[in-house]
């Protein structure tokens, strides 16, 4: 029988997941972003002014999961409390818009509507990349009512038989007490539904006794069990206790970039390690993970291939800032990468929106360019030192145009597309983008690399770039040239190896 390789599987998998109805259940926020620039620090104190340039609100928490749910395509019933106050309105008409069904969610006249203010200020000091400046919470987290926890359970017992799944996301805000958990586990077992839960940061786990699975991270689950977890066997400990504790039948533990760990019933464990990749927020990531096991495990699927994809979802979602929804497009993207080296590959407009991040960490930006036609060890060589000089190396490639209207009708040997995904392969090489234009100018004003990399044969016919670059600031430095390696040296050899005779032949 003919295997079909992993992430094929996947694929057909989450294509194949749709036509599905979940119940969520859980604390529902609404999230604000406040937009700025911060120019100056306040002559008040050692604070940064933000001059707000926008505003922004999106569900979170359990409203994050309900929208991860519909963009991913599944049907949404939910149920939840919010204030009796504008705020809540406005979350309630954000969920209407998206298509949830909001009939499960009550107004309580006694609490406000939980919202998370975040101040995101694009910092001219570190190259006008994004960072959180600060979060103001507003909130009240005493138990829910038992009217409203009443009308709760009644919302779930009458629609939860329509359902193929119910997710409860728990934020600790007063919603899940005791009473309403135990009774949604039991509601849960008797339609025969499996429960997924993200459990809140609370060393009580017994709250939770009896549903499929939970989602800890690494510190909830080392506040859950008692357990420091701090080798694989420590993390298996941990995993066997809470599927023996609260009686599970999965224990599921992200681990942020260890990926995540899952343990069964059975005694079987495995760690899902996750591709390594830019995080630029880890906002919502939690939510993501929980989204996509519902989806997957809703659909009739194995929570491990259910695992498996909610970690590539949530890798996607670290590369977000806030907590935004990622699409079913974006993973089945993810997905058809043949080799995680070949995400190294960009467009410039791609590779424009990935240096903004590295400039928030203030990484020296190397750039170099070239046709890297017949990659021989000149290059390596060359790529090794102009590595050496910064945090991370962008390679820009001539198109196959550009390459024949600079080297001739014959060239280039290997197409743009080899020479890219061979450069991609190289461990010093961390992104390649193409140009077409015969010189690097356009590309080096786009980029406006820290330090432009040339070989010392260019000492004498004088550096593309070198007065932009150094207009702002950055180094010019030419490369060491490696004696008797170029690829026109190598193209010669091979037409002269063909011109003599072979001795072997008769």
């Amino acid at each position: 029988m003919r295997t079909i390789p992993l992430n094929n599987r996947l694929t057909q998998i989450l294509k194949e997941a749709q036509n599905t109805t979940i119940m969520v259940v859980g604390d529902l926020m609404l999230d604000k972003y406040v937009w700025g620039e911060v120019k100056r620090i306040s002559p008040e104190a050692p604070i940064p002014i933000i001059n707000v340039t926008q505003e922004e609100t999106r569900p979170g928490g359990a409203g994050a999961v309900i929208s991860n749910l519909i963009h991913l395509g599944a049907r949404v019933l939910c149920s939840g409390v919010v204030g009796a106050d504008p705020d809540g309105n406005k979350l309630l008409e954000i969920l209407d818009t998206l298509g949830a069904d909001t009939s499960g969610i009550f107004k309580d006249p006694e609490r406000p509507t939980t919202i998370k203010t975040r101040m995101m200020g694009h910092l001219q000091t570190a190259g006008r990349g994004v960072q959180q400046l600060l979060r103001i919470d507003y909130e009240k987290t005493h138990p829910l009512p038992h009217e409203i926890e009443d009308n709760i359970i009644k919302h779930v017992k009458e629609h939860l038989s329509h359902c193929q799944l119910l997710a409860i996301t728990d934020m600790n805000k007063g919603l899940l007490t005791e009473r309403l958990l135990k009774a949604l586990s039991s509601l849960g077992r008797s339609y025969g539904k499996p429960i997924l839960v993200d459990p809140r940061l609370d060393s009580n786990c017994s709250l939770y006794s009896g549903v499929t699975a939970v989602t800890p991270n690494r510190y909830e689950t080392e506040l859950m069990t008692g357990i420091n977890i701090a080798s694989p066997e420590s993390l298996r400990q941990a995993g066997a206790k809470l599927v023996k504790d609260l009686n599970l039948q999965y224990a599921i533990v992200t681990l942020d970039k260890d990926g995540i760990f899952l343990y069964e019933r059975d005694g079987n464990c495995q760690l899902i390690p996750t591709n390594p990749r830019e995080v630029c927020d880890v906002t919502g990531a939690g939510d993501m993970v929980l989204s996509m096991l519902a989806l997957i495990v809703a659909s009739g699927h194995s929570l491990v291939d259910a695992v498996r994809l909610a970690n590539v979802a949530a890798g996607i979602e670290v590369g977000k800032i806030g907590a935004l929804p990622v699409t079913k497009e974006e993973i089945l993207k993810e997905l058809s990468i043949e080799h995680p080296s070949l995400e190294k590959i960009k467009t410039l407009e791609e590779v424009e929106g990935v240096l903004k991040k590295h400039r928030i960490k203030k990484d020296r930006i190397v750039l170099t360019n070239g046709c890297f036609d017949i990659l021989h060890v000149g290059h390596i060589e060359y790529l090794r030192f102009a590595r050496s000089q910064g945090e991370l190396l962008v390679v820009g490639i001539n198109t196959d145009r550009s390459v024949r209207e600079l080297k001739g009708p014959g060239r280039p040997v290997l197409s743009q597309k080899e020479r890219a995904r061979l450069l991609a392969a190289l461990e010093d090489v961390d992104y390649v983008v193409s140009f077409d234009e015969p010189t690097p100018e356009k590309l080096i004003r786009r980029l406006r690399p820290d330090i432009l990399i040339k070989g010392e044969a260019w000492k004498e016919k004088g550096v593309v770039g070198r007065e932009l670059v150094e207009s702002y600031g950055g180094k010019v430095i030419l490369a060491p040239f490696v004696q008797g390696a170029s690829t026109t040296d190598i193209i010669s050899r091979i037409m002269e190896n063909q011109k003599e005779p072979d001795p072997h032949r008769s």
